[in-house]
């Protein structure tokens, strides 16, 4: 994701803690109207979301867009399944790395890439406790470090 005209408008923190990322990926979004001013609000949470394929559309479910306060009868349901825009041999060489290796896929963040929104995707593997455990033990180790470190410069 490059820095220069991106503003990010939702991370899902979560996926990093429960999986390994083993690689990235960057899809536009098929919204509405009104989702898209709701999105420019900062009206948007990716927890609990995740991605399939089928039949050749990538879908992504439990994307919570709130609603549009002035968007009366032109708002959509908050959590329904919106495609995702990405080029049809990238689908299907997702689709294959998905049935072979045991991974998901999850949304990672989504943001503003000039005037397009997009969701980055993620292709993960589930983290064991241990995994999550040992995670935990080396961040606070660096965190305890770092701390060391502030007190002996100062």
């Amino acid at each position: 994701m490059d820095k220069k005209a991106v503003k990010q408008i939702a991370q899902n923190r979560k996926a990093y803690h429960d999986y390994f990322i083993l690689e990235k990926f960057e899809a536009g979004i098929e919204l509405v109207g009104t989702e898209v001013k709701s999105i420019r609000q900062g009206h948007a949470n990716l927890k609990d979301s995740y991605c399939t394929i089928k039949d050749g559309q990538l879908t992504v479910h439990g994307l919570h867009i709130s609603p549009y306060e002035k968007g009366n009868i032109f708002n959509r349901d908050p959590i329904r399944p919106r495609r995702l825009l990405m080029h049809k041999r990238e689908i299907l060489k997702l689709y294959a790395r998905i049935k072979q290796d045991g991974v998901t896929l999850i949304p990672l963040a989504l943001y503003f890439r000039r005037a397009h929104i997009k969701l980055e995707l993620g292709l993960a593997k589930g983290k064991k406790l241990y995994d999550k455990r040992a995670a935990a033990a080396t961040k606070d180790a660096r965190r305890e470090m770092d701390r060391a470190m502030k007190q002996r410069v100062c």
